[in-house]
């Protein structure tokens, strides 16, 4: 089974709500386990809003892009933004010190099997056997 998607959305809280939950719905018919669909959803939804608040700092001109690659064994999961980037060390977050920030990234770098940010873009790779 092969699957590819790709599709932006701009940086609006209400149309991202809705294209997260079409694509969740898109891969609900492909994938039937409900634990994996929710940890999806959840990794969706921190890269997408994180992207549409941080990086393009909630400029509904500026988009968001996914892109979603899917074999038997994984789903691959790309999000852009059009903002400048982060650099990103997990080790930086110290969930004592009760920041307003950080927590999207470590929760999604949790629930992936492999997590990369490379200045504006992020890659969550899930396996989903």
């Amino acid at each position: 089974m092969n699957y590819n998607y790709k599709g932006t959305v701009c940086s609006d809280l209400e149309t991202i709500k809705s294209f997260i939950d079409q694509t969740v719905s898109n891969l609900d018919s492909l994938i039937s386990d409900s634990d994996l669909i929710f940890d999806i959803k959840v990794i969706l939804n921190e890269l997408i809003v994180n992207g549409a608040l941080h990086g393009n700092e909630c400029v509904p001109s500026k988009c968001i892009s996914l892109t979603l690659k899917m074999n038997s064994k994984t789903l691959t999961i790309e999000v852009q933004d059009e903002g400048n980037g982060i650099d990103y060390d997990p080790e930086e977050y110290k969930s004592k010190e009760l920041k307003s920030w950080g927590r999207g990234l470590v929760l999604v770098n949790g629930l992936s099997d492999e997590f990369y940010v490379d200045r504006n873009k992020v890659v969550s790779v899930k396996n989903i056997v």
